[in-house]
């Protein structure tokens, strides 16, 4: 656990909110996929997990990214005032 929260720590931090929300959201897409799939026809429910869990990671890392974008402008904003965002760095 202390290296993958090490390795998450070395992550920029728009990164890591697209690793965190493509994570999450995989995992639960996967278990609601592998739950309906095992209520459904047993034997394709690992399909089923893929089916409903690849989707959910691809919209959780998008999410992600949106509220890693978010943030890194309001902790600019807080930072530097209003003014930065028109600036060159």
């Amino acid at each position: 656990m202390n290296a993958v929260r090490g390795w998450m720590r070395s992550l920029p931090m728009l990164a890591r909110w697209v690793v965190i929300g493509a994570i999450s959201t995989g995992v639960a897409g996967g278990i609601a996929g592998l739950v309906v799939g095992l209520f459904v026809y047993a034997p394709t429910a690992p399909f089923a997990a893929i089916e409903v869990g690849f989707p959910a990671m691809l919209t959780g890392g998008i999410v992600g990214l949106v509220a890693g974008l978010i943030m890194i402008t309001v902790r600019r904003i807080r930072r530097h005032g209003t003014d930065s965002l028109y600036e060159v760095d």
